[in-house]
């Protein structure tokens, strides 16, 4: 569905006669006794100038944000300003809105906007409240921490963010993630937000976002995949009504199968119709696309109506399912499980707890906390800014504008830190509520705060009546909305691109149903060690001109320089009698000192066989490093050719 759908050909044949009328009457008026032929000439070019001038006011109201600077920027004239320069740069209106995009597109704010930003905003709160409820389930912490983490991010991220789609809040991969490393603990959960904030933001003010790229996209499928698969077999046991079951997921395979006689009536009732409920609206919206393009007023009155049941579905499931729960439990027929006592009233502003005093009277220090944590202080805080800038930058793209990823980074770091303030769990970009924000047309980063008061609304007024919610229409919630998100006709199209990168993609996707965060840790290292492979052994390109001529079809590294080595010794001196070599360097950018120091072993060696080794089409930079460092023997020309011609006139070539 086109976010902004072209207008009419009769809207915009309607605005060309009215500039054309103003036209009209402003040569008229002000120029009455001209010549025919000038009037006509300057109203030419009049109604051009408005006609662009029209053009840009309707892109303007799309809302689409063109122009997204560098938010931590550096100047590579920095170092010839002087101090008062650098300070009049940092104070100046460009440098602000680098820092604050919201200077981008607040002087230019108007009705329209603010119309489908509260209707986005609305709507997308009524799906982050039951999705809130439902992964601090995943999480392994009390309901109320999904919600406490839902709203902060709408309002921090209309300041600071570079999307006008993206929503910040808990997610699926996210709430798994943070369950293998709190424990079931608030305060863990809690102290982890902060970290994450300031170990994001301190990225973003180090532009550290390059260690993403080596995060390779069969990796991210192959996490993505066993996390739907992992996150979603893992509510069965609340659609079956069980309790007790292992985390680890293998086990959890084992003991839902094992104790499925277990299982409660009410609940696996309950949860299979909230199941189907959500398939089938899910299944209708998708065939909205199909249907003709011209429809009737009461085809598209009703596909309005299936729209808005299908955006807001989760919410219809939880509060239905909760009316049927208190229904039952007034007449004290106890035949669903809740999600129990929930805390009443929104979250208090303080700072988290470095500390912890157990209920049995330990004392859990700070250290001790961080020694817990251990690697989700690396894996969550990449994974928060990875999930959320692809997201971005696909909205970006499908929209057409771009985001910054620095300043991504920092927006989700500050989120992080001031939710830590209001007893937040980590959150990043949510894909389902930023594609419903994105479909109901939001125009700026502002239908966040909407979403967030809905949010705040939803705690301070609704939280007793949370504690009826089942906890099979929340499994339900979390099914449907992880089941997108498995999708294995990647490896087919992986494997007709690249054979060899389904290796990554299987092995992320394996070990991670071992524990989740071994499986990207795992991944990563296939792709570096396949990368660490390519470069070090370089394509090359072997011909014979009477002399051994070595083509290096790429870059030259420390790693790659002892192949290299290998294949001039075999084809120029383990051979009888020796000959003379040709190394055409024309695609090197580079060399580092093993290299320089490896060729200045290989030319001794071809001094010692009386033959010579020829460079040719060496870059300026390569060839000032070749000559500084005083290499025996060191021959170089501009071409193949010319270095061909030095060893046919050299009395060692044969």
């Amino acid at each position: 569905m086109d976010e902004h759908p072209p207008p009419t050909k009769t809207a915009v044949y309607g605005n060309r006669h009215i500039l054309e009328h103003q036209c009209r009457i402003v040569t008229s008026v002000f120029l009455p006794t001209s010549p025919s032929s000038t009037l006509l000439s300057l109203h030419t070019q009049l109604f051009q100038l408005l006609t662009e001038a029209e053009d840009l006011r309707k892109v303007c109201c799309l809302g689409e944000v063109h122009k997204m600077m560098e938010p931590l920027f550096s100047d590579p004239m920095d170092g010839q300003r002087s101090l008062n320069d650098r300070l009049a740069a940092a104070c100046s209106l460009t440098a602000l809105r680098t820092c604050f995009p919201i200077l981008t597109w607040l002087p230019r704010y108007n009705l329209t906007w603010l119309r489908m930003d509260v209707l986005a905003g609305l709507t997308v709160g009524l799906t982050a409240v039951p999705q809130g409820l439902a992964y601090a389930e995943v999480a392994g912490l009390p309901v109320q921490y999904g919600l406490y983490s839902a709203f902060m991010g709408g309002f921090v991220y209309c300041v600071f963010g570079t999307s006008k789609d993206v929503t910040l809040g808990p997610t699926a991969i996210m709430s798994l993630l943070c369950s293998y490393y709190i424990e079931r603990d608030p305060v863990y959960a809690v102290l982890l937000t902060l970290l994450c904030g300031i170990i994001q933001t301190a990225m973003a003010f180090l532009r550290l976002g390059f260690l993403l790229d080596f995060i390779s996209y069969p990796v991210i499928k192959g996490f993505t995949c066993a996390a739907a698969v992992t996150i979603g077999f893992g509510q069965v046991k609340n659609i079956l009504g069980l309790k007790g079951v292992p985390r680890q997921f293998i086990l959890q395979v084992y003991y839902t199968f094992h104790r499925i006689p277990e299982a409660r009536v009410g609940d696996v009732i309950l949860g299979v119709s909230c199941l189907f409920f959500l398939m089938m609206v899910t299944m209708m919206k998708s065939t909205l696309r199909s249907l003709e393009d011209s429809p009737s007023s009461v085809v598209q009155a009703a596909r309005g109506i299936v729209w808005s049941f299908a955006t807001i579905r989760n919410a219809l499931v939880v509060i239905a399912a909760t009316c049927v729960a208190y229904s039952t439990e007034v007449i004290d027929y106890h035949i669903f499980t809740l999600t129990g006592k929930t805390a009443k009233g929104l979250p208090p502003f303080s700072p988290p707890s470095f500390s912890e005093t157990t209920a049995n009277g330990t004392h859990v220090s700070f250290h001790e906390i961080l020694l817990d944590l251990g690697g989700g202080l690396a894996v969550i805080p990449l994974m928060g800014v990875l999930e959320s800038i692809a997201i971005a930058k696909a909205f970006g793209s499908q929209n057409n504008y771009r985001i910054n990823a620095n300043q991504e980074f920092f927006a989700i770091g500050l989120t992080n830190i001031l939710g830590s303030f209001v007893s937040a769990y980590p959150v990043t970009g949510s894909f389902g509520r930023t594609a419903v924000n994105s479909q109901t047309g939001v125009c700026t980063p502002a239908g966040g705060i909407f979403t967030g008061l809905v949010v705040l609304l939803s705690l301070a007024f609704l939280m007793p009546l949370f504690s009826y919610i089942p906890k099979a229409s929340l499994a339900a919630v979390i099914i449907c909305a992880v089941a997108p998100t498995f999708d294995f006709r990647v490896v087919r199209q992986i494997w007709r691109v690249r054979k060899l990168d389904v290796l990554p993609f299987l092995v992320t996707f394996l070990v991670s149903f071992w524990e989740v965060q071994y499986g990207i840790v795992a991944g990563v290292a296939v792709s570096g060690l396949m990368l660490l492979y390519v470069v070090s052994r370089p394509k090359l390109k072997m011909s014979d001109h009477g002399v051994a001529v070595v083509e290096l079809a790429s870059g030259l590294h420390f790693p790659a320089i002892e192949h290299l080595s290998g294949v001039l010794r075999t084809h120029a001196l383990h051979v009888s009698p020796p000959r003379s070599a040709v190394l055409d360097c024309h695609h090197v950018s580079s060399m580092d000192y093993t290299v320089v120091n490896e060729l200045k072993d290989l030319l001794k060696q071809f001094k010692l066989h009386d033959v010579s080794l020829v460079f040719t089409g060496l870059k300026p930079s390569v060839l000032e490093v070749l000559l500084a460092a005083e290499l025996p023997g060191f021959i170089h020309k501009d071409s193949m050719e010319a270095g061909l011609q030095t060893l046919s006139n050299s009395p060692h070539s044969d």
